[in-house]
């Protein structure tokens, strides 16, 4: 399926289409990040917390929120123009530390044209059952030119 049949396509497929991107990203395979959710202009990724992706505080890097964030994004604003997209800039506030089992990102489209979107995401780190607000970002996703 294109990023073009994402608008046409049951919940099933575009979440099996979007989980195909995900798998696509040698970066998103690498940390665990899967795709649990994925409508038009709404996404959400998961990444299960590791030792090895925190800081010397203790805490999930930086990095690595600002990571999901980015992705989540970029998924909910390519899933509402539905074609191909990239992130065009955006901006992160991290809000608590991310100490936890999981991190989520739920980004949902706030406005979507033929060149743009723009995208909202609440970050949630998920300890003992409970999700706490830990990082808060709004980016523009830009649709991908033919050329590139």
């Amino acid at each position: 399926m294109s990023a073009a049949g994402t608008a046409r396509a049951t919940p099933a497929d575009m979440l099996a289409w979007g989980r195909e991107v995900l798998a696509s990203q040698p970066f998103s395979v690498l940390v665990g990040t899967e795709l649990a959710a994925l409508s038009p202009g709404k996404a959400e990724l998961r990444l299960p917390i590791r030792q090895d992706l925190r800081q010397q505080h203790g805490f999930l890097h930086g990095g690595v929120v600002s990571y999901l964030a980015d992705n989540a994004l970029t998924y909910a604003g390519g899933a509402a123009m539905a074609v191909p997209v990239v992130t065009s800039e955006y901006k992160i506030n991290y809000v608590r530390p991310a100490i936890g089992e999981l991190l989520v990102a739920r980004a949902e489209c706030v406005s979507a044209g033929r060149q743009q979107a723009v995208v909202r995401c609440d970050v949630y780190v998920v300890r003992d059952g409970e999700e706490r607000l830990c990082a808060v970002a709004q980016g523009t996703i830009a649709r991908l030119g033919e050329g590139a």
